[in-house]
């Protein structure tokens, strides 16, 4: 991929995780950046919000995954693997 280009994700159990996921950890400043799904790998980098009021608030990576992986179970079970940068 060129560095202008952009992943666009088509799957939609896939989208319904990030779109999900997106709004928690939107809300501490955080964002998550869909990078490829290849043979049932899904590749997502995780931007760690900062809130200095709250910073327990911020969802770690450690919980952004969990989250992902249980929402995988659900809406994409074809998804075997998650590499969350």
């Amino acid at each position: 991929m060129e560095a202008c280009e952009v992943a666009v994700n088509t799957d939609p159990g896939v989208q319904a995780i990030l779109d999900n996921i997106q709004v928690i950890v939107a809300s501490e400043g955080g964002s998550l950046e869909y990078i490829d799904m290849k043979g049932g790998r899904l590749t997502v980098k995780y931007h760690k919000g900062v809130n200095e009021e709250c910073p327990e608030c911020v969802p770690d990576h450690a919980l952004v995954e969990q989250m992902f992986r249980t929402s995988m179970s659900t809406f994409a079970p074809y998804v075997q693997d998650l590499e969350l940068l």
